[in-house]
Formats: C-alpha cells, sequence, structure tokens
C-alpha cells in the first residue's frame, strides 16, 4: 500500500541501499512501476533524491535500512532542507510489537530526524498509510520545500490493510492584493537607483522565469543574483550585473552601494548574503512566497508574501511606460564583463578556475548542466558562469556539503538523459562519493566528471591563507584518478596544457558512457577574491 500510495503521488525513482527490514517493501517495488536506483552509500541516494526534488518540485524518495543506514541520510536532509528540496526519506526499524534482537542496531531515529525535517514520523499502523503520505508528501512540497521522513517497522510493514489513497489536489498561490501592487510599483519609481536581486526562491516555479524576465525587458531595471538564483533570467541579458560570489567587495556591490532601493525576490538567509544590510542603508523589500526571517545582515523594511510571479506580471503592467537607463550601473556591468573576459584568456598551467569555467561555459550548450560540488572554485563558477537558463548551474550555496557533486549530476541526467551534463568536483569532494562512478556505469549514464586537483582542501587552504597563518594540515595525496576512473569501467583522462581542456571536454560531452577528466588547478588566484588585492580592483 505504501508502494501505490508513493505511485499515487508520481514516484518515477526511488535511490538507496535497501536493509533486511525493508524486504517486504522492497518486494512490492519489484511490482511496481518505480525504478530502484541502488547506490554504493546512503548519503549519494539522498542527494539524489534532493535533486530530484529540487528540479522537478516534487518530492525525491530514498530508502534505507536502520542504525546506520539512517544515520547516512542525516546530511542530505540538512542539505535539503537548507536548500528547500522536496524529499522523502523511508528508514527501516525492528518488529515494534515483538522483537527477539533486543536494542541491536536501534536508535531513536525519528528523534533524531525531526530538527533537520520538516516532519518525521514512525508508522504504527498500515490502514494510515494513505492518509500519512499524502499529508507528508504535501508538507515536502509546500514552500518552503524540505526533507520529511518515515520509519517502517518490519512488521508494520507486513500488514495487510484496505486500500485508502487521496488524490493529489492543485494548490493555487495567492497574489498580492492590488493596492500593494500600487504601493511597490510607487516605490520603485520613486527610487532613482534600483537594483533587483533574485534569490533561490525564484528558481522553484518555472513561471518565475517568463513573469522576472518580462519584467526586466519591460522596465529597463539592471538586476543581479545570489548563487542559487543564477540562471531565472538569461545572464547575457544586458540588464545583468553579476552574481553575489561574496558578500562583499565583489563587482556587484559596486552597485549595491550606490543603490537607494533593493528589491530582494525569493531570498532565503540560509543562503550566503549577497550583501549585507545595514542601519541607515539603502531600503531593502522583500518579495516571496512567505516572510523573511531577520537577521543581523537581513532586516528588510518593507516584505510582500506571495505568488513571486503574480508580483511581477503586475508590476511589468503597472510599469510599463517606465523605461529605466543608469550610466553608473551600466558601468558595473562592463567592469564585470572585463574581468570575467580577463579570467578567459589566462594562459597558465596549471589552469587557473576562471579559465576552467570560460573553457566549460564555451563548449556547454544553454540547456546543459553544471551540477558543483562544494569547494573554492564555487566562487568561481558563481561569478564567471553565465547560466543561460533556469537551474543549469547546480550547486548548494545553504548546507555547502561536500561530495554532492556527482549524485546529483546522475539524478539530473537520470531525469534529463538527452541533455548534456557535467558534474564538477575538487579532488577532495570527489573522493567523499567517488563510489558513485560505479553506480553511473551500472545505470548506462552519459556523464562526464571534472575533478579539479591541487591536493587539498583549496577553501580552507584560502581562509588560512586570507587568515595570515602557515600553511599547515590540509594537503593530501590523490590516487591516479584515470586509473581510478577506469577500475569502474570509466574512461579516465588527464589535462596536461590548457589548450587540450576545452577540446577535450567536448569530445567527451558528445561520446557515450561515463568519462573523467582530472585538471591540475592553481588556486594561488584566490587572493584576488579577498582582502585587499580585491579591493585595489574594484577601485580601479
Amino acid at each position: 500500500m505504501f508502494v501505490k500510495a508513493l505511485e499515487n503521488e508520481g514516484v518515477k525513482y526511488i535511490f538507496g541501499i535497501p536493509g533486511e527490514e525493508n524486504l517486504d517493501m522492497l518486494e512490492s517495488l519489484r511490482e511496481s512501476g518505480i525504478e530502484v536506483v541502488v547506490t554504493r552509500h546512503e548519503q549519494a541516494a539522498g542527494f539524489m533524491a534532493a535533486t530530484v526534488g529540487r528540479l522537478t518540485g516534487k518530492v525525491g524518495v530514498c530508502i534505507s535500512t536502520l542504525g546506520p543506514g539512517a544515520t547516512n541520510f542525516t546530511t542530505p536532509s540538512a542539505y535539503a532542507l537548507l536548500g528547500g528540496m522536496p524529499m522523502m526519506m523511508v528508514t527501516g526499524q525492528k518488529p515494534i510489537k515483538k522483537s527477539k534482537q533486543g536494542q541491536f542496531q536501534i536508535i531513536d531515529v525519528v528523534g533524531m530526524m525531526k530538527p533537520i525535517t520538516k516532519f518525521a514520523k514512525q508508522v504504527t499502523h498500515g490502514s494510515t498509510v494513505g492518509t500519512l503520505v499524502r499529508e507528508a508528501v504535501r508538507i515536502a512540497e509546500e514552500e518552503k520545500p524540505g526533507p520529511v521522513h518515515f520509519e517502517f517497522p518490519e512488521d508494520i510493514a507486513r500488514e495487510e490493510v484496505d486500500l485508502e489513497l487521496f488524490k493529489p489536489v492543485k494548490v493555487a498561490r495567492a497574489r498580492v492584493g492590488r493596492e500593494e501592487i500600487v504601493r511597490l510599483a510607487g516605490m520603485i519609481r520613486q527610487a532613482k537607483k534600483p537594483i533587483f536581486v533574485l534569490g533561490a526562491g525564484c528558481n522553484r516555479k518555472e513561471d518565475v522565469v517568463g513573469a522576472m524576465t518580462k519584467f526586466i525587458e519591460t522596465t529597463g531595471f539592471y538586476f543581479m543574483n545570489t548563487q542559487m538564483g543564477k540562471g531565472v533570467i538569461d545572464e547575457r541579458s544586458e540588464r545583468f550585473l553579476g552574481s553575489a560570489a561574496l558578500s562583499a567587495n565583489d563587482s556587484v556591490h559596486l552597485a549595491v552601494a550606490q543603490a537607494d532601493l533593493i528589491v530582494v525576490i525569493g531570498h532565503d538567509p540560509i543562503e550566503k548574503p549577497p550583501f549585507i544590510m545595514m542601519e541607515g542603508g539603502p531600503t531593502v523589500v522583500h518579495v516571496n512566497y512567505y516572510s523573511a526571517a531577520m537577521d543581523r545582515v537581513y532586516f528588510p523594511q518593507e516584505q510582500f508574501v506571495g505568488d513571486i510571479a503574480g508580483v511581477f506580471e503586475d508590476l511589468a503592467e503597472e510599469l510599463a511606460d517606465f523605461g529605466f537607463e543608469s550610466e553608473d550601473f551600466a558601468k558595473v556591468r562592463q567592469i564585470y564583463l572585463d574581468y570575467v573576459a580577463e579570467g578567459a584568456r589566462d594562459e597558465r598551467f596549471p589552469m587557473v578556475p576562471a579559465r576552467v569555467v570560460s573553457d566549460m561555459r564555451g563548449v556547454m550548450p544553454s540547456d546543459g548542466f553544471v551540477c558543483l560540488d562544494n569547494g573554492m572554485y564555487k566562487l568561481w563558477f558563481a561569478r564567471h558562469y553565465a547560466a543561460h537558463e533556469r537551474n543549469t548551474l547546480i550547486l548548494d550555496n545553504a548546507l555547502a556539503s561536500m561530495g554532492a557533486g556527482l549524485p546529483s549530476a546522475m539524478a539530473v541526467k537520470l531525469l534529463y538523459p538527452e541533455r548534456k551534463v557535467v558534474a564538477v568536483c575538487g579532488d577532495g569532494g570527489f573522493m567523499m562519493n567517488s563510489q558513485e562512478l560505479e553506480t553511473a556505469v551500472r545505470m548506462g549514464l552519459d556523464l562526464v566528471v571534472v575533478i579539479l586537483n591541487d591536493n587539498g582542501y583549496g577553501m580552507i587552504k584560502w581562509k588560512q591563507e586570507d587568515m595570515g597563518f602557515e600553511d599547515f594540515g590540509l594537503s593530501f595525496g590523490n590516487p591516479d584518478f584515470v586509473k581510478y576512473a577506469e577500475t569502474y569501467g570509466a574512461k579516465g583522462y588527464r589535462v596536461s596544457a590548457v589548450a587540450e581542456f576545452g577540446e577535450l571536454l567536448e569530445r567527451c560531452l558528445n561520446e557515450k558512457g561515463v568519462h573523467v577528466i582530472e585538471v591540475p588547478v592553481d588556486y594561488s588566484v584566490n587572493k584576488e577574491l579577498s582582502g585587499p588585492a580585491l579591493k585595489l580592483r574594484m577601485k580601479n
């Protein structure tokens, strides 16, 4: 019945590693239309389920046994909770009515999951499964989306009960009232230098893309985005100022410093702040599906809560006669473009991150996906990679967990087999879930994995250097990544010159199978991202 309830919700995949407590469910899945994707670690299964939720808006599902299997879901659960990704975790448990195994492998999994989910519950009666699944999916998918958890005891899973399912219903989102739209439009008209900041919430609903694009094209306003807001509006737009890779001292902050009104759309403070609010600064307006969580760096003076697409459809009509121009913002945009172009010309080897990003953008189609793990390169991709479409640069600026890059790319390829997909991982993050190469090969995925190798934890090294500390405790050795890939049945390559990378990547994207490309990378340029070097660049 549980499996039929999942089918009723439109679930197509379940990721995970079943245990003996899941065998009744596994048998039901065998006879269902749901595809079971067996991974090599539960964490990878969780990241894959979360990515399905992120891209579809529908709950992604993963399964594990009790005890250690369940604990391995905690990181993906936190990843989905902070990142706003609807996901369902199903964990097994020993029989609760009668068990001869004492406390073997038993911990309070539900209690463990409650702080990092929107809903966590042990199923104690089979007859309640239909209502529980419908309610859990509703909670997971409604704003702000996130993870839910079911613990399924072995004896409850065996119960035979009457089938009672509840059909999912479409929920209409409320629009902001006309009076408030007119008031917001008045604030925008009165501002001399308004800018618009697009956050993660804009990427969760497809209708926001059309509404925001039409609004910018109609009015001529300039916009920037947070890292998780990339691609909502095509970043080739002449009104795009850049992405906030940092919270301060980035090129976009030259525009922030001049603005007298900042309209922040779909932003959640779980994401690293795109700018730091201060008393006496410009007026900040919050537009989102839900009200703002206040803190010291984000305390908007005005809030408009409702359907984001509806707000900007109405604003486009209200401000249809508006034609905004700003020479100062145009100069900021040119500074951004010049900086990106400079990195694209860098011939140093090992490759600098900006050149890696430029070469990748040059061969990726507009609808291709680049899925980032977490590391120093994420800041360079956030700043330099111009996303042409919504959610085509998959990154995590919330939990910022390492190890998610490869699993997320695998989930993307499963959902969109006809589109090009690249996973970009540091050597540290790749090794945290590198065993999933076997899963990708077994699934027959056509996938490219780029490993940026600096033999260390590069982002923390950057922070260490920036704080004036000696280089210590953050270096390690690596396997031969070419041979490592080949042991899993993938094809391995190592870049030995700058000119090789773009051509090799393009060839791998157009061939079948899993391809792993090792790219030696030079992070000495990271000093350009912080401190005196960056401030001097911006001043000039």
